[in-house]
C-alpha cells in the first residue's frame, strides 16, 4: 500500500457542469449550501455521467438541485472550467479521488415561477435556502477556493446579459 500523499496536481479532475440561471430582470439563481458552513452560495452544478452529453447533464442536474428544469440555454461557456479542491478538503469530497472539478457553464433562462423552485424536490437537498442576486454579486457569495472559477464565469456570461438588453 502506498502511503504516500497525493497533491492535487495528482489527480484527475471530475467532469461536470454548472449553470448560471437568469430571471427575466436578468439576475442569477444562487443558493446557500446546507453542508457548508458560513455563509456558502453557489449556482447549480453537478458531476455529468458516465457517456451522458453535458447538455442533456445539465437540465438533470438543475432539476434535482432546485427542483424544477423550467429554463433553456441561452449561451455556453467557450471552454471548460476547472477549480482545484483545498488539499484539507480533498479527503471529504468525492472519496478523495478527484483534485477538482472540470466543468461545461451555461448560461439558462429560467422560464418558470419562483413557485417552481422546491429545494427538497429530490432525495437529499443540496440548499437550505435560494435567492435571486446582481450577477457581479456572484462571486462574492461562494466560497473563496471557487472564487477564480465564478469570476470568468461572470466575465463570460455578462457580455451574453449585456447584448439581450441592447
Amino acid at each position: 500500500m502506498n502511503n504516500s500523499k497525493n497533491t492535487n496536481s495528482d489527480l484527475p479532475y471530475r467532469l461536470g457542469v454548472g449553470a448560471l440561471i437568469l430571471n427575466a430582470d436578468n439576475e442569477v439563481f444562487v443558493a446557500k449550501r446546507i453542508d457548508t458552513p458560513g455563509p456558502a452560495w453557489q449556482m447549480p452544478q453537478g458531476g455529468i455521467d458516465d457517456g451522458e452529453d453535458p447538455a442533456v447533464a445539465i437540465f438533470r442536474e438543475v432539476e434535482e438541485e432546485i427542483g424544477t428544469a423550467k429554463c433553456e440555454i441561452i449561451a455556453q461557456s467557450s471552454g471548460w472550467l476547472t477549480y482545484d479542491i483545498p488539499q484539507d478538503l480533498r479527503s471529504k469530497l468525492w472519496g478523495g479521488k478527484y483534485r477538482g472539478q472540470k466543468q461545461k457553464w451555461y448560461a439558462m433562462r429560467f422560464l418558470g415561477s419562483d413557485s417552481d423552485v422546491i429545494l427538497d424536490a429530490h432525495h437529499k437537498p443540496e440548499f437550505s435556502e435560494w435567492r435571486w442576486v446582481e450577477m457581479k454579486q456572484v462571486p462574492s457569495l461562494i466560497v473563496p477556493f471557487k472564487r477564480e472559477l465564478y469570476n470568468k464565469i461572470v466575465d463570460e456570461f455578462s457580455r451574453i446579459v449585456t447584448k439581450e438588453n441592447s
